[in-house]
């Protein structure tokens, strides 16, 4: 009795867990099980928000991604691997992850809606298929060598007094650019980020990706062991501003891809002491980062959910309708959610950004910004009211609401749009352009009548005393 007591406690407290969107099923790839010991309060925090973790190893005989043209796992971590590809023939040729986990097969796991969270780290070959997934995804990394981040004006004296690749970095440097949302904006000016013997990439120009921290100007991918100590410009990979540190992917079915160092994940940087290269201590954030990554990641924050769409006549109470009439006042609201780790709360648009609305043929005729028409504890209405066009055929109310770090939404509902009919025009008379028309029309007609009585009334002239 007392076992099962137990279960059903512990059974309850799994169902009231923060749990993600799309699913708690996580996998986890390491080169050996036994390194999960260096991630164990990452991981911890990760079971305690109610996912089931499994671990792998990526020659793994069991191990798979797909079961019968379904997902086995709703999120992927992947953390660096040191074995190299294995090259065997081209119609046999292994990755570095395994069979399993190629390249091809990863991008079919993000069609499939699935999230992965890869970690680099500088002793990460640029032959593993994560490399290989990156470059599918327009994220590139060295060639043909590894690379070590290194700044001489940005370091952790206390770690790395020499070698300088343990970089110590502000919170404030994080994307909280304006029209997007502050999820990773840890607050305080004093607060920093290790990111110790990462990897720098670079993003190219794809609209899915988005930096969410950038390596300071004085930063440059390095590797000590292939490079001598004075490096040329024209040597390296790439240098400050370019270089990201920690990357985003949100693809267009909204899956969710990060990049981030590895070792920023691992306990003795969580909340380790760090000095600044003018000697103050402070203590790293990388704790509460991490959570946020992961959180954004596994899609437990930035998750928009549309409730209600609503369009109908100004005056009328029949909800959607299928047909208007030019010149018609219609009113549209949409309802919105956002996922906030736990619960759903109302949808807050970022500063100086603009939820609109198009009402489009072949393109616009209207684009208009929606205002907030009203709030309940778990959702945010959203609405205008426009005239429909002097334009006749098939329109679609679109919002098409596409923004970092937010799913996506592309609501559209079709509608038709029909003239006037006969007996719907109004009269003349009510038109005041028309006055000068009308006037003239009653000129004509009164001068008419006029000449034509005239005309009748007038006496004929005596035939006979014009022959005299």
């Amino acid at each position: 009795m007392r076992l099962s007591f137990s279960v059903v406690i512990s059974a309850l407290a799994a169902a009231t867990s923060a749990l993600s969107t799309t699913g708690p099923r996580l996998l986890v790839v390491l080169d050996d099980v036994a390194d999960k010991a260096a991630y164990g309060q990452f991981f911890g925090d990760l079971a305690a928000r109610g996912f089931d973790i499994n671990y792998e190893t990526p020659r793994s005989e069991k191990l798979s991604l797909f079961d019968l043209g379904e997902r086995k796992y709703d999120h992927l971590i992947f953390l660096p691997t040191k074995v190299k590809a294995i090259m065997l023939t081209p119609a046999t040729c292994t990755a570095a992850l395994g069979p399993n986990l190629t390249p091809n097969l990863l991008v079919d796991f993000i069609n499939a809606q699935g999230n992965i969270m890869v970690g680099l780290s500088s002793t990460t070959p640029t032959t593993s298929s994560l490399v290989s997934l990156l470059a599918e995804l327009d994220v590139s990394l060295p060639v043909e060598r590894t690379g070590t981040v290194v700044d001489h004006f940005h370091y952790d004296t206390l770690s790395a007094p020499e070698t300088h690749d343990v970089l110590v970095l502000d919170t404030p440097a994080l994307n909280t650019r304006a029209g997007i949302k502050a999820y990773f904006a840890l607050g305080g000016d004093d607060a920093v980020l290790a990111v110790p013997h990462t990897a720098g990439h670079v993003l190219g120009n794809s609209h899915l990706l988005t930096p969410i921290l950038r390596a300071p100007d004085t930063a440059y991918s390095y590797n000590p062991k292939e490079q001598a100590s004075t490096v040329e410009p024209d040597e390296l990979f790439a240098a400050g501003r370019q270089l990201a540190l920690v990357s985003a992917l949100q693809a267009r079915n909204s899956a969710r891809l990060s990049v981030v160092g590895a070792e920023m994940l691992q306990d003795k940087w969580l909340d380790a002491t760090v000095a600044k290269v003018d000697g103050a201590k402070t203590k790293t954030q990388n704790k509460e980062f991490a959570r946020r990554l992961s959180g954004w990641t596994f899609q437990e924050i930035g998750v928009l959910r549309v409730n209600e769409v609503e369009h109908r006549l100004v005056g009328s109470d029949e909800p959607n309708p299928s047909l208007y009439r030019i010149k018609n006042d219609v009113t549209y609201s949409i309802s919105l959610s956002e996922y906030s780790w736990d619960k759903w709360v109302p949808f807050a648009l970022p500063e100086q950004d603009a939820l609109q609305l198009e009402f489009s043929m072949l393109s616009p005729f209207h684009r208009l910004n929606l205002a907030p028409f009203g709030q309940t504890a778990d959702a945010a209405t959203y609405g205008v009211q426009f005239t429909t066009p002097d334009q006749h055929g098939i329109f679609n109310f679109l919002v098409n609401y596409k923004r970092p770090f937010l799913t996506s939404i592309e609501e559209k509902r079709t509608v038709s749009v029909r003239h006037m009919a006969h007996d719907e025009w109004p009269r003349s008379y009510v038109i005041s352009g028309a006055w000068p028309w009308i006037a003239g029309i009653a000129a004509t007609v009164s001068g008419f009548v006029a000449f034509s009585a005239l005309w009748m009334y007038s006496k004929p002239t005596d035939a006979t005393k014009k022959k005299q």
